[in-house]
């Protein structure tokens, strides 16, 4: 088991260090575990790797670039964007709006979405754009965890969990994440009105994006309306939310090839895909199991019941506030993807229901990022438009902003989520 969890530690270690190479990282470490034995190939090809994961990752992604492409983003920006009248009232408008396109499409996809839209605004108003695009990335970041579609981790917890579209808004009889999420970013929109400060001038704001094609609007909405058609029938095999997501997909490049009477498509739709995410997921998913084969899932579950003192309450409020320390300066992926197993282990032991680990686990995970200015990739693409554009993002300009929101933020969902799941 030692080696096992040394070996695991290296290949975090690689990750954290070499963020370039990260699929590589996990890839190599994973044919390491099978050549070791710590794995065996019957366990990739089997259910024991959830392939849900790849397929609704994938198909996700076929379907939401061509979105972009549309200008349907755009529009619906344009829309929000009308109906305010005062700079503060159009930075939060922004914010709700990153979040809102967050919690359906991948966050750093939303950041260079909204982020155009937020930068005219800032020329309008003559404003530095700095507080803009830090809200814009922090308010993506609060809602990946609101969908099913919204983020990796939730996918990952879907996979896990065994959790349909429609249980992140409804489960077990209880409000699930979507309206957990929905009360801490209205608490955050409150603490960013105060953040903004008394400055708050008149704006007009008219523009209408052009809409090329509405098609792929029609093949998202698609996925989400079959994902939660699928959940209400039982019996269905184990990759059907995979199937539905990665067969609306395909047919979307199909329609595009179709239309544009070129095989092009084809491989201009498919180099969307984030092939690097699907093979650092994999990698993980192998090295997982290779620890949970040698019994160190087991053992972290242990080690944190210990620290918890066998107390529930205790063990939660460690969860979520250890995750959101860590993922402050860790990627949350390799995080949650290590830390899922070990919740499951732990509601076992505790022989309770495990959505109270899960989601603060999630919650904790994903808030977290807010924190510091690389603690999540949306942020880092934020920054990124900025420095090109010649503006410096100071620490303290993003502390000033992250901190407060990701506090309110963590504290509602960290009180909603054990009302709801741990009483």
């Amino acid at each position: 088991m030692e080696w096992t969890l040394s070996l695991f530690f290296i290949a975090y270690i690689g990750l954290l260090l070499l963020p370039r190479f990260r699929a590589y990282i996990a890839l190599s470490m994973a044919i390491l575990f099978l050549i070791l034995g710590y794995v065996l190939l019957p366990d990739i090809v089997s259910q024991r790797i959830n392939w849900n994961v790849f397929l609704i990752i994938a198909g996700t992604m076929l379907v939401v670039q061509p979105f972009i492409d549309s200008g349907m983003t755009g529009r619906l920006a344009d829309l929000l964007m009308d109906r305010v009248h005062h700079s503060k009232s159009a930075i939060l408008a922004l914010a709700f709006f990153s979040g809102v396109i967050s919690a359906f499409v991948d966050n750093v996809a939303t950041v260079l979405i909204v982020a155009p839209i937020a930068l005219d605004v800032a020329k309008k108003l003559k404003r530095n754009p700095v507080p803009l695009i830090i809200a814009v990335s922090v308010f993506a970041n609060i809602q990946g965890f609101a969908t099913l579609v919204g983020d990796t981790t939730s996918v990952m917890l879907a996979g896990i969990a065994d959790m349909s579209f429609f249980d992140f808004f409804w489960i077990e009889g209880r409000p699930g994440p979507f309206f957990i999420v929905q009360v801490g970013t209205l608490i955050a929109l409150f603490t960013l009105w105060f953040l903004l400060g008394k400055k708050n001038e008149e704006l007009s704001f008219h523009h209408q994006t052009p809409v090329t094609d509405y098609a792929p609007s029609f093949f998202l909405i698609l996925i989400i309306v079959l994902l939660v058609i699928a959940s209400f029938i039982d019996g269905l095999p184990a990759l059907t939310n995979g199937f539905i997501t990665m067969g609306v997909g395909l047919v979307s490049v199909f329609y595009r090839m179709a239309k544009k009477k070129s095989f092009h498509v084809f491989a201009k739709d498919f180099s969307a895909v984030d092939g690097e995410t699907l093979l650092l997921l994999l990698g993980l998913f192998i090295m997982i199991l290779g620890l949970e084969n040698q019994g160190v899932i087991t053992a972290m579950g242990s080690f944190f019941e210990s620290l918890s003192g066998n107390n529930l309450f205790v063990l939660y409020t460690l969860v979520v506030f250890i995750s959101v320390i860590v993922s402050a300066f860790v990627d949350n992926i390799p995080y949650v993807a290590t830390l899922l197993p070990v919740m499951l282990t732990l509601s076992n032991q505790f022989e309770i229901e495990p959505f109270v680990l899960y989601f603060g686990l999630l919650a904790g995970a994903t808030l977290g990022g807010n924190i510091t200015p690389i603690g999540a990739s949306a942020n880092i693409a934020g920054i990124g438009i900025l420095r090109k554009l010649g503006y410096e993002v100071k620490v303290k300009d993003f502390l000033r902003i992250g901190i407060p929101i990701t506090i309110t933020a963590v504290l509602s969902g960290y009180v909603l989520i054990w009302i709801l799941f741990g009483m």
